[in-house]
């Protein structure tokens, strides 16, 4: 039984590549290929940055909700469901009140309860907005290290999620992880409302014997963690790092012997390569809205992680028996080699788990049944579409 769906997205630009933008292209792509009718209502930053007044058009669009609205193009597709994924910062957010048919949101961040989305200053996990200080992003500048540029998400933000029109009006609001879960509920949002739904990542195929040691795959910024792996990092071990983004020079000069950079690969290319190593390292230093992408690759390579505490994939590997979690603190070296020693034994189980809970038709069921719970009337059998 086929839906018509309308997907609404901004995409980020694409300067640095980031994994949202690319999940959605995914999502789309596999909603076609179980037989749905698929239409992507976007705009992109890098197509509309260089109109005059952007910059301007965004802040106001922002701060006050008001802005571009996909609302013309919905009615014409006269959709079964609309799912929002990101509105940030080229669509505004009060259209959604004028839409009246069923109505999905996926949460792909913490951008709802901080102004710069991750929860984290300072080189730590910080929940000063969402534990009440509305103004506590304001007063550091926590987007883009600027006060003025904070300024349009502090306002946009100073009601918490009841203030939000997106969270407010949704049918259902996806969720994906429990940690994400666990933090929107503490904020406000009605757990009823929420459905944990994972991304899915697209299988490599068969994976080979290791021939490799470790590899990072992610983008080379604070958050991630990057920097401070580097300078732990035990000189002479093999360590490839996948990835380019705004600490790159600063990576180099830290990276010990033993260290590789290949730069951003293809997503065809890194699958190649993935099965290759003995292990995944996962430095995250920030609350992911998720589970990371490169996480679920991992293991559909076959592929152990070691993860550090402070991030979702440290309870993750915990939980699901897929590598082992360690902490700053702990020399890194008896860890690796802890891990190295243990790790061989856990690839049938990893792609065990990427079979049970990542694959692409597991997470066609999953929003399938999200998008039946939130009224879409080709799931249920009744209904019209609805047309706002």
């Amino acid at each position: 039984m086929s839906l018509r769906i309308a997907v609404v997205h901004s995409f980020y630009g694409m300067v640095v590549p980031g994994g949202e933008n690319l999940v959605i292209v995914d999502q789309v792509a596999a909603l076609r290929r179980a037989g749905h009718e698929v239409h992507l209502v976007a705009v992109g930053t890098d197509e509309l940055s260089g109109r005059p007044l952007h910059a301007l058009r965004c802040a106001a669009t922002v701060a006050t909700g008001r802005g571009r609205s996909p609302l013309r193009q919905l009615r014409e597709i006269a959709p079964d469901i609309v799912h929002v994924h990101n509105l940030f910062p080229n669509f505004g957010r009060t259209w959604v009140r004028d839409w009246t048919g069923p109505l999905v949101a996926t949460l792909h961040n913490y951008r709802a309860l901080c102004v710069n989305a991750l929860l984290y200053r300072d080189g730590k996990t910080c929940t000063e907005c969402p534990d009440g200080d509305r103004w506590a992003g304001l007063r550091h500048g926590c987007y883009r290290d600027s006060r003025a540029a904070t300024l349009p998400l502090a306002l946009a933000g100073r009601q918490g999620v009841a203030g939000d029109p997106l969270l407010a009006r949704a049918d259902r609001v996806v969720v994906l992880s429990e940690l994400s879960r666990d933090r929107y509920e503490k904020a406000g949002l009605e757990p009823g409302r929420m459905a944990l739904v994972p991304n899915f990542a697209p299988s490599p195929g068969e994976f080979a014997e290791p021939d490799r040691a470790w590899v990072y795959v992610g983008k080379l910024s604070t958050e991630k963690g990057i920097l401070d792996l580097l300078r732990r990092w035990p000189a002479g071990v093999p360590l490839d790092v996948i990835g380019n983004g705004p600490l790159e020079a600063e990576c180099r000069a830290a990276a010990p012997e033993g260290v590789r950079f290949l730069g951003a690969l293809a997503q065809p290319d890194l699958w190649r390569l993935l099965g290759r190593y003995q292990g995944l390292v996962f430095p995250g230093r920030c609350f992911e809205g998720g589970t990371p992408g490169v996480y679920c690759e991992a293991l559909a390579a076959g592929l152990p992680v070691l993860a550090f505490e402070g991030s979702v994939v440290a309870s993750l590997v915990r939980i699901q028996g897929t590598g082992t979690a360690t902490d700053w603190d702990t020399p890194l070296a008896p860890a690796l080699a802890a891990a190295v020693a243990r790790f061989p034994g856990l690839r049938a189980d990893c792609r065990a788990v990427y079979e049970r809970e990542y694959t692409e038709p597991v997470w066609i069921e999953r929003i399938e049944r999200v998008y039946a719970e939130a009224g879409a009337p080709a799931l249920i059998g009744a209904g019209t579409r609805g047309l706002g």
